[in-house]
């Protein structure tokens, strides 16, 4: 079973610069739930790996977090799907940690925990830090134009972004539209 990473808040869930801090704020994307579900259904193990310094900034709780959480491997269990696991980084910026994007510790972990390789792996994402974490680990990084993606293209297209292999980075509407692109259909 292939792994399969996806970053949460602008490829999964609406973004919001106020922080998803409830199960109220929590907004799918459209096409989004339905996407994990496809790619779980055809064999890929699904894992996502997303930052979270709202937990120490104090915004929200590890409950409110457990619950969004729950919520939505709850919904793709309804189209057909499973996520295997949700790993996150509840760190600040400036904490200088090991597992906060771009740095790699959410996939060691995400290795560890599902006994997965995540070499060769799609990583999709939408900020350049889902990016650089996906090249560094040796993922496949795919970018959405959802969340910061638009921003993240426009970015990397000017030249104010530099990444080594942006050239080789697909990029596509939403997830929904990677997925399709993932299982070739």
């Amino acid at each position: 079973m292939p792994l399969l990473i996806l970053d949460r808040d602008g490829v999964i869930n609406e973004d919001s610069d106020k922080y998803i801090r409830c199960v109220d704020d929590w907004v799918p994307i459209p096409g989004s739930i339905e996407a994990i579900a496809d790619l779980s259904r055809a064999g890929y193990c699904i894992a996502v790996a997303t930052n979270q310094s709202g937990l120490s900034r104090g915004f929200f709780t590890l409950d409110d977090l457990e619950e969004i959480h729950a919520l939505l491997c709850r919904q793709v269990e309804k189209c057909g799907g499973t996520i295997e696991g949700i790993f996150y980084c509840p760190h600040l910026p400036e904490e200088g940690c090991n597992c906060r994007k771009p740095a790699t510790g959410l996939l060691r972990a995400i290795e560890q925990e599902l006994q997965q390789s995540a070499q060769g792996a799609f990583f999709v994402g939408d900020s350049m830090k889902d990016l650089q974490a996906a090249g560094a680990y040796g993922c496949k990084p795919l970018l959405v134009k959802t969340g910061k993606g638009a921003g993240t293209l426009t970015s990397l297209q000017s030249g104010e972004a530099s990444l080594e292999y942006a050239q080789e980075v697909p990029v596509y509407r939403d997830l929904a539209d990677a997925a399709k692109a993932i299982l070739g259909t």
